[in-house]
Formats: structure tokens, sequence, C-alpha cells
């Protein structure tokens, strides 16, 4: 066995087939040891390979090689590699793990040539730089946080002449004055337009409240409206401190909002139909958020009429010029098709993932106030964007789900991004209802979900509440919009990922040799139309159910085509992927010494 060790590694170094593995990647270890790649095992951050002189392991390695043992029989063990171990006896039964270990510590002067990593930074940094091929790129802020990506969207225009706003849900980066006014403005001519939306729903005597939740067999649907008091999320260690909605007494609710407040919201929508109309080229006309009319008083009523049941009363002119105002700003606004009537916004620390510190809210003191409690100790930390909550989205069996959307970077220059034709759907774990505005009903992470394993929303959504793309092909099907995913859904999130890459790609550092798999997060609006949430870095691998378990190996296996088998073979199948887009090369004019100079001559008074 020592003898065949050393064969398989000669070779290996001759034909530069040495990787190393960090993280929980079983998939990629067995698939590389199947090509004939060696692996060098790393030390773990946290456990040094400080344990045995090198002749003295070199020793108990031919030792175990060979056949032999301690006197049980039996080779002691290395808790530094009992996780290895483990994933390597499920996912690779070709060879034992003595083989293994073995040629690991014949390599282990070699630099790699093949790193999988979860995180850069557990790399030893000397290392690094030395090894050809990584499977992460540097400092990708701009593209794989909320706040870089938000920012970085915002320079679309240089780059495509495309509107934001018909991909990515509003955002704004709180940390910033500026932004955190213009969402106030936002904040203010939502729930004006969500105002008008309200009368026209209720006209009359009937009441206008929140929409009720679909009836489950858990709960009874409420009989009245529900006070959105206690329903808002809140992140672990905030408090409020003095924003309180008690509820209203009896004659308070039956009493109607002051006359005006219907008229006012009208006015405050022409004059921003006027702007978005381009009417104020020729005069200066100041924002309808701080001259038109009192917000205070404006959106506590309309507080009153969107969550607390009190009741409007319009005439036959009012109700005209309310459909005819809101059609007017449909044309104007893309993103009006994804408002509801009760101006929900959803709040989200800017650097983590797995749905950690999200908050959903629809009241603006609770924005600020939110924002504000977290200033303190740590500036980078208490960093949010406030983002448009999708309060129209396209619901499966009444629940909520969103897309996760496999693509990969091989190149930032020239740019080449690779978009993966499978992907998979994860639901919610309650009935979408905008009443109630718990976890189980509105994130649709992994991370989150499980917490409510004993939850079904339906007994048509999977126990394990994740769908693969073909399942969802065949419900479109069903609602007679099979054309729904090739013509919209697609199409879509191709471009919104080549938009936001783009966007990002002067901001990123570029390592030749490098790559990335990435996840895209997408919610369906009710018109098939994608929306960008989020793209993460270093996607989770772990199966989570059936679909992922095939999913998740099945893009590993076709990253190591794309990335190791096309540098052989540029025909070679490389599954799943296909290239979305791929960048004209330039070539610089500039070389390395080269001396400019400008020659002419003056010009001369006559």
């Amino acid at each position: 066995r020592l003898k065949k060790a050393r064969l398989r590694v000669e070779k290996a170094i001759k034909e530069k087939k040495i990787f190393a593995v960090q993280g929980p990647y079983p998939i990629i270890r067995r698939l590389l040891r199947a090509r004939g790649w060696v692996e060098r095992k790393l030390p773990r951050k946290s456990r040094q390979l400080k344990q045995q002189p090198g002749d003295q392991k070199k020793q108990q390695l031919e030792k175990r090689a060979g056949g032999g043992g301690d006197k049980q029989g039996k080779a002691a063990p290395n808790p530094r590699e009992d996780e290895d171990k483990k994933e390597d006896k499920e996912q690779c039964t070709e060879d034992s793990d003595d083989i293994h270990d073995l040629m690991s510590y014949l390599v282990q002067d070699q630099v790699p040539n093949f790193l999988w990593t979860i995180r850069l930074g557990n790399i030893d940094q000397e290392l690094l730089p030395r090894i050809e091929m990584v499977n992460r790129f540097p400092r990708l802020n701009a593209l794989c946080t909320k706040e870089g990506l938000c920012e970085s969207l915002q320079n679309l225009p240089w780059f495509e002449q495309v509107d934001l706003n018909t991909f990515f849900p509003r955002c704004y980066r709180l940390g910033l004055t500026g932004e955190q006014e213009a969402f106030i403005d936002d904040f203010r001519l939502t729930a004006a337009r969500s105002l008008l939306k309200l009368a026209l729903r209720k006209v009359g005597d009937g009441p206008v409240g929140t929409e009720q939740p679909p009836i489950s067999g858990d709960a009874p649907a409420p009989k009245g409206p529900v006070p959105q008091r206690g329903s808002v999320l809140r992140p672990q260690g905030w408090r409020r401190s003095h924003v309180s909605h008690p509820m209203l007494s009896t004659a308070r609710l039956r009493s109607p909002p002051y006359p005006q407040l219907v008229e006012e919201a009208l006015e405050v929508c022409e004059q921003h139909l006027g702007i978005l109309e381009h009417q104020d080229i020729d005069r200066d006309t100041p924002s309808p958020c701080r001259t038109c009319i009192v917000w205070d008083h404006f959106l506590r009523e309309y507080y009153r009429v969107a969550h607390e049941g009190a009741r409007l009363v319009l005439s036959k002119e009012q109700r005209e010029q309310c459909q005819d105002v809101l059609r007017r700003l449909e044309e104007q606004l893309p993103q009006l098709r994804i408002e509801g009537k009760l101006n929900v916004w959803i709040l989200k620390p800017s650097a983590k993932s797995r749905g950690r510190g999200i908050v959903c809210t629809t009241r603006l003191e609770e924005v600020l106030e939110l924002t504000q409690s977290c200033t303190g100790s740590s500036a980078r930390v208490c960093e949010w964007v406030v983002q448009k909550y999708v309060e129209r989205p396209l619901t499966i069996f009444d629940t909520k789900f969103d897309i996760r959307q496999w693509f990969v970077v091989t190149d930032w220059n020239p740019l080449t991004v690779w978009f993966y034709r499978d992907c998979y759907l994860r639901f919610c774990s309650r009935p979408f209802s905008l009443c109630n505005l718990e976890p189980a009903r509105h994130l649709c992470n992994v991370a989150i979900q499980k917490r409510y394993k004993t939850l079904q929303p339906d007994p048509r959504v999977p126990s394990d509440k994740i769908w693969s793309n073909t399942q969802f092909q065949a419900h479109l099907a069903q609602l007679g919009r099979a054309d729904a995913w090739k013509r919209v859904i697609v199409p879509g999130m191709k471009a919104a990922i080549l938009n936001a890459v783009r966007c990002a790609r002067d901001h990123v550092s570029s390592r030749k040799g490098s790559f990335e798999l990435f996840g895209a997060d997408f919610l369906i609006g009710k018109d098939f139309q994608p929306w960008l949430l989020e793209i993460n870095s270093c996607p989770t691998m772990s199966p989570s159910s059936v679909v992922t378990r095939r999913l998740c190996a099945n893009v590993q296996r076709d990253t190591l085509r794309l990335v190791l088998d096309r540098k052989d073979n540029p025909t070679c199948s490389i599954g799943a992927f296909e290239l979305l887009y791929k960048e004209a090369a330039v070539d610089s004019c500039l070389s390395v010494g080269l001396q400019l100079e400008v020659t002419g001559c003056s010009l001369k008074n006559p």
C-alpha cells in the first residue's frame, strides 16, 4: 500500500493534481479523488498539526498502510480528521482513509494546485497566493452584502439602459443621511398610493382593515381586523422604547378619518405624477413629501385605515379620481404591481446571512427607531438596509416561496458568467398573510424555516419545504402558464444576475485562476416577474432535502467540469451550465517602461 500511495502521489505531482478542501464538501473531495487528484489536508485553524513529530507520524502512517496497528489492532484516532473521515465514508468507498492519510502526508510539502474552501480567511495567507486555482474571490462586498448590492446597482445606468426598478425592489442604506431621507419620502408616497387602493377596495360603511389569513386547521380565522401590535419581526436584543400602538377604543374605530384624507392622498399623488411626467422641468416644483401636507397627521390616519379598521367614505367623483391616478402611476412606476395596501417594508442587517436579524414593519417610526437603537458599539454591525417588501408575491397553495439560483463567475476581466439551468424553491411553513409578519410566513431561508418543522402550510407542500424547478414548471403547466418559466422567469433571472455582476465588477478583487459559485435569491411576483433579493457567496451545499441532496451534488460536479475538465477539453460536457455572458477581451495598450510625451508647437498671439 505504501508503494501504491507513492506511485499515485508521484503521478499527481507530475500532473499538478494536488488539491485541498476546507469545509463541509465531501462531494468535491470524492469527485477530485476519482479524477486522480491527491489531497493535501490542511490543518484546522483551531487545531494545528502539533501532535506528533514528522518521523513518528511517518512511521505510524507506514505501519497503518502495511496493515499493522497498535496492540489492539486499531489505529489511533486523529480527532482533527474525524469529520473528514466520516464524510469520506459516506461519499467515497473505493479507497480506505488510511491510504488517503498517507498520501496527504506525502504531499505536505507541496503547494496545492486547487483549493476549495468555505472561507479564504481560514487559509494560510502565505500559502494562498501560491495556489493556482481557488474557488473564492476576495472582497466581494459590492456583490454579496445587502448594502454593497444596493450601492452597486445604483450605477446600473452606466452599464445598461435598464430601469433598476424593474427587477430589484427599492432599497435604501439607512446609514447615509441622504438615503434615509429618500426612504422617508418613499414611505410617505407609498402610503398615499396605498390609501387610494384601500379607498377603492372598501367604500361606504364596510371597514377597511388588514387582509385576513387563510383559514387553517390549527387556528380559527380572526373575526375582525387584526392590529399590528406584536406582529412585527424584530432582531434579537432590540426592545421597543416609546413606539406603541395600543388597541383603539370602539368609538374611535367607528369614527371616520378626517374628511380631507383622500383629497390629501390624491394631491400628493398628482404632484408626484407631475414630477414623474417631467412637468416640473420648466418650474421649481418642491417635493410633494416636504410641503404638501402635514405628514405625521396623515400617517396616523392612514394607519387607522390600513391596520385598525377605520372607515372611509368616497364620493363617485373621488372614486373616479383614485382610479385615474392609480392608472397613470402604474404607467410610471414599475413596482406599483408588487405594492399592496399595507406599505410593508423589510429591514436587513447589511452583512448577515441566513435570515438573521431581518425585521418586517409597516410603521415609519419603527424603522427609524430601530436604526437609531442599533447605533453604538460596532458601526459595521449596525448598518441596515431597508427594502420594499413584495406584498403581492406569487404563492403556491397559499404559501410564499423563493428561488435559489446558482451561477458561476470564472473571470472578471474579461467578465465571464455561467448560468445553471437547475434551481430549487424554498417554501415557508405557514400560509402567506400580511396581517401577521411572523418569520414562518415571510422568510423562506432554510435556516429560519427549520425552526418550524412541525408546521405544515398545506398537505400539498412537501414536508421538507423544497421543490425542484421541474416540479415548479409542472405546477405552472397546471395553472395554464407553462410558458412563464422559459419566457419570463428564466430570462428575468439571467438579466438581473448579469446586471448585478456588471455593476459590481469594478469593486471586486479579480484573481486569475479563481472562480466562484454564487447563489442568487429571487422572489416571483403575481405576474411571474422575478425580483432579485440578494446574492450569496459560497452558498450552502448541505443537503436539507431529497431535492437539494441531488441538485447540490450535481452543481458541484458540473462546477468541477467547468473549471477543470474544460481547460483540457473545451468541448467536454459541463452539465447544466450554459454561458450567460463573455466579454470581449481588451488588450492593454500600455506596457511597463513605456514613455509618453506630447509633441506640438505653441500658438502665438497675432
